[in-house]
C-alpha cells in the first residue's frame, strides 16, 4: 500500500531504533534507564552551555531578521497567495508547539521554583523573591525563546522550498551556507536524525497528555488510571487525528487548532475573571520586568561557578528538549507559511504565540503561586504527593464551577493533543514519502501511501506512549527525546548560520527577490514537487510558475 512511496533511509532507520528502544527497555528497564540517564548526564554536562548559548543567538537571529531588508520578502515570490488566514495560521503555530506543554505546566512548574530555587541564587525558598523569580522564569521558558528555537529552521525551511523550489528536506536549511552538498542522500540521514528524535519526543508528550487525561477521567468518572484507561484515552487521541487527517489540512488541523484556540482563550477569560485577578495582574507587571531585565544573565546561567544542578534540570533541559522537536515542525510550519512575508512570519509564529504564553503563565501560573503563598505551601505538598498532571485540577478546585470547568478542561486537553499529533504526524509523513508534497490548500492532501504512513507512524507512537506510561515509565522516553537535542542542536545551529547569511549577503544575491513573471500557483508548484519529490538530486533553479 505505501511500500513504493517510502522514502527507506528516512523511514526506516527511525523507525527500527524506535523499536529496538522500546524491546529493551521491557527486557531490561533498569539497564536501559541506567544507560540513557548516564548518556543523558552526560550531554548536559559537556555541551549545556552551548544549548544555552545557541537559544539566546536564535532568539537575537530573529530580531535581526525581523528589522533587516530581508524581512520584507514575501515567501512564496510577490504573487504568492497565503494557504492560511492569519487567525488559522496563528492557531495552528500556537497548537503546534509549545501549548500542549503548557497546559500541563503552567500550575506545576511554578511551585517547584517557587520552593526549590537555584541555591547558587541565594534565593529563600517560598520568599516573594522566589515566588518573582518563578513566574519570571516561567516566562523565559515558555514565551520568546521556544518559538525563536522553532521560528529560525521554519523561516529558513520555508524561504528555500517556496522561493527557491527545494525539496521537503532539512537539507534545504543548509543551502546558503553548502550549495545543495547537504541535499540527497546527506539530507536524508539528517531527516531520520531529527524523525528519531521527534517520535520519541511526540510519545513523550502524549504519554504524559494521557496520564493528565486520566485523571481527570477517574475524578468524574473513578476509572482510575491503569493500562487500560491509559490505553482508551490514547486510542481515542491516535483515532481522532487520524480521522482529522483524512479531511486534510484546511478542514482537519485548520479547524481543530481554531478551535481549540478559541477554548484557550475562553478558558483563560474564566481563570482571570474568577481567579485572583489583581494579584494576577501585579504578579506579572513585576515579573515581566524581572524577565525583561535579567533576560541575557538567566537564558546564559549554567550553575557553572557554583556547581549548581538547576540550570541543567530545567532552563537547559528545555532548550534541549525545544531543539529536539524544531527540525521536523519547523518544515510544518514553513510549509504553511506560503504567501505572508517574512516579518508577517516572525510576528505569528513567535510574537504573537509568545505573547500568548505569557498571558496564559501570568492568569494559570500567578493565580497558583498566590493560592500556594495563601495556604502556606499547601498546594506544594500536593504536588509532592501527587503528579504534576494533577495540578490544574487542584486550581480548579479554588474557582467557581469546579466540576464544570474541570470537564472543561479535559475536552481542551484532548483537543491540545489531537492537534499536535495531527500537526506533527501530517510533516513525518511528508518527510517519509516520496510522493507528491501534497497541495496543502487542496482536498487531495494525501495520497493513500500518504495517509497510511500518517497512520503506521500515529500508531507507533502511541503504542510506544502507551507502553512507557503503562508499563516501563515515561523517563525513559523523555530521557531518549533529550538525547534527541544533540543532533537537533548542530541542525539548529545550521539553520541560524544559514539565516544570518541570508541577511548579510542580500536576498537579491541568493535570487530571493525575483519577482514571478506570471501568478503563483499552487497547483504548478506541486505538479513540479511531482517530480523532484525523491530528494535524490537538489535543483538549481525555482518552480515553474503556471499561466
Amino acid at each position: 500500500m505505501f511500500g513504493s512511496s517510502i522514502r527507506p533511509l528516512v523511514f526506516w532507520p527511525p523507525f527500527s531504533l524506535l523499536l529496538v528502544a522500546v524491546t529493551a527497555s521491557l527486557i531490561d528497564l533498569d539497564g536501559f534507564l541506567a544507560v540513557t540517564s548516564t548518556l543523558n548526564n552526560l550531554v548536559l554536562e559537556r555541551i549545556g552551555w552551548l544549548f544555552s548559548l545557541t537559544a539566546v543567538v536564535m532568539v537575537i537571529t530573529c530580531l535581526i531578521a525581523f528589522l533587516s531588508p530581508l524581512g520584507r520578502i514575501r515567501i512564496g515570490g510577490e504573487q504568492a497567495t497565503p494557504l492560511l488566514n492569519r487567525w488559522r495560521w496563528f492557531s495552528i503555530t500556537l497548537c503546534t508547539t509549545v501549548a500542549v506543554g503548557i497546559m500541563f505546566w503552567s500550575t506545576a512548574e511554578p511551585l517547584y521554583h517557587l520552593h526549590s530555587p537555584p541555591n547558587s541564587m541565594g534565593i529563600v525558598a517560598g520568599s516573594a523573591d522566589a515566588a518573582r523569580f518563578s513566574l519570571s522564569t516561567l516566562y523565559l521558558h515558555w514565551s520568546f525563546t521556544p518559538y525563536a528555537i522553532y521560528s529560525v529552521p521554519a523561516l529558513m525551511f520555508a524561504l528555500m522550498h517556496y522561493n527557491l523550489g527545494k525539496p521537503f528536506s532539512l537539507g534545504a536549511l543548509f543551502v546558503p551556507l553548502f550549495g545543495d552538498k547537504l541535499i540527497g542522500r546527506k539530507g536524508r540521514a539528517l531527516d531520520a536524525l531529527a524523525l528519531y528524535a521527534l517520535v520519541c519526543g511526540m510519545a513523550a508528550s502524549l504519554g504524559t497528555g494521557a496520564m493528565t487525561l486520566a485523571g481527570g477521567v477517574d475524578r468524574f468518572l473513578g476509572t482510575g488510571t491503569g493500562p487500560l484507561m491509559l490505553g482508551v484515552i490514547i486510542l481515542a487521541i491516535v483515532a481522532t487525528f487520524t480521522a482529522s487527517a483524512v479531511s486534510g489540512l484546511q478542514r482537519g488541523i485548520a479547524r481543530l487548532s481554531a478551535l481549540n484556540t478559541r477554548a484557550f482563550f475562553l478558558f483563560l477569560i474564566f481563570v482571570f475573571l474568577f481567579g485572583p485577578t489583581m494579584t494576577v495582574l501585579n504578579y506579572g507587571v513585576e515579573a515581566a520586568g524581572e524577565y525583561f531585565g535579567t533576560f541575557m544573565q538567566k537564558s546564559l546561567f549554567t550553575g557553572a561557578f557554583d556547581d549548581d544542578p538547576w540550570p541543567k534540570n530545567w532552563s537547559i533541559f528545555y532548550w534541549a528538549n525545544w531543539m529536539t522537536w524544531a527540525p521536523i515542525t519547523a518544515l510544518f510550519l514553513g510549509k504553511i507559511s506560503r504567501g505572508y512575508t517574512v516579518r508577517q512570519f516572525l510576528l505569528i509564529n513567535l510574537c504573537a504565540p509568545a505573547l500568548f504564553s505569557i498571558a496564559y503563565i501570568t492568569v494559570f501560573s500567578g493565580a497558583m503561586i498566590d493560592f500556594d503563598l495563601a495556604s502556606e505551601g499547601a498546594m506544594f505538598e500536593r504536588l509532592d504527593d501527587s503528579s504534576a498532571g494533577s495540578m490544574i485540577y487542584a486550581l480548579l478546585n479554588e474557582l467557581p464551577f469546579s466540576g464544570m470547568t474541570a470537564a472543561a478542561f479535559l475536552l481542551i486537553a484532548f483537543l491540545s493533543y489531537v492537534t499536535a499529533a495531527d500537526s506533527n504526524t501530517e510533516a513525518i509523513s511528508q518527510l517519509c514519502s516520496t510522493d507528491s508534497q501534497t497541495a496543502l490548500s487542496g482536498d487531495a492532501e494525501g495520497s493513500n501511501g500518504r495517509l497510511a504512513l500518517k497512520l503506521i507512524w500515529g500508531t507507533t507512537i502511541g503504542l510506544v506512549a502507551w507502553i512507557m506510561t503503562a508499563f516501563v515509565g515515561i523517563d525513559g522516553i523523555k530521557m531518549l527525546s533529550n538525547l534527541g537535542g544533540v543532533p537537533a542542536l548542530f541542525i539548529v545551529m545550521g539553520a541560524t548560520a544559514a539565516l544570518l547569511r541570508l541577511v548579510s549577503v542580500g536576498t537579491a544575491k541568493l535570487g530571493l527577490e525575483q519577482t514571478p513573471s506570471r501568478s503563483y500557483s499552487p497547483e504548478a508548484h506541486d505538479k513540479w514537487e511531482k517530480r523532484h519529490s525523491t530528494g535524490l538530486k537538489a535543483q538549481s533553479s525555482p518552480p515553474p510558475e503556471a499561466t
